[in-house]
Order: C-alpha cells, then sequence, then structure tokens
C-alpha cells in the first residue's frame, strides 16, 4: 500500500516544470547532472535542489560512477501512484454508488 506521505511527496515533486522536464529527459536515458544542466537555463544550485527533491520522493536515484554521479529515472514509484490512483477512484466509485469504501487509505 502506498503512504499518503508518500504520495504526498511524489505529486509535490511534479508540481514543478523543471522537475518534470529532468523526468522527461531521464526517462529517455541515465544522465550526469553536467548533462542535466545543457537542457536547462538555471543555476547548478537550483538543479541540485530539483534533484534533491525528485529523490526525496523517489521518482530518481543516483550513483557515483568515478567523479560523476548519475541519475536514473526510479519507474517503481510511478507504477505505485498508478495503483493508489486506481484503488482511489475504485473506493469512490463503490462510495458514490452506496457500497461505502474509504478515500483515505
Amino acid at each position: 500500500m502506498v503512504r499518503l506521505s508518500s504520495i504526498g511527496l511524489t505529486f509535490k515533486a511534479l508540481s514543478d516544470p523543471n522537475r518534470r522536464k529532468i523526468l522527461k529527459l531521464l526517462k529517455e536515458r541515465d544522465l550526469t547532472a553536467g548533462e542535466l544542466a545543457e537542457h536547462f537555463g538555471i543555476s547548478k544550485p537550483s538543479l541540485s535542489h530539483h534533484l534533491s527533491i525528485l529523490k526525496q520522493a523517489g521518482l530518481v536515484s543516483d550513483e557515483r560512477k568515478g567523479q560523476h554521479i548519475v541519475y536514473s529515472l526510479e519507474s517503481t514509484v510511478f507504477q505505485d501512484i498508478i495503483r493508489w490512483l486506481m484503488e482511489y477512484t475504485a473506493d469512490e466509485g463503490r462510495k458514490n454508488a452506496g457500497e461505502g469504501g474509504s478515500a483515505d487509505d
């Protein structure tokens, strides 16, 4: 079961267009911070902040390779969010049909 706090972190991470762009770039391939920076007109500290939020939400992982840190997309979090949304909508459907159910799970 996906916890509500992790869902909140995920939605916070997805709320920013720069972070969504980072995810889109990482969907294509793993990238270093320098490679990611080439796609943005923001400072390196700002990019680092965005990467930190994505890592906290579990959407991105990093791995040191020599002197570089390589960032990767973590698709399992997206699968968890989709599962939560499906459960949420099913609960709402039962609730609206008079069967009960809880949308707070």
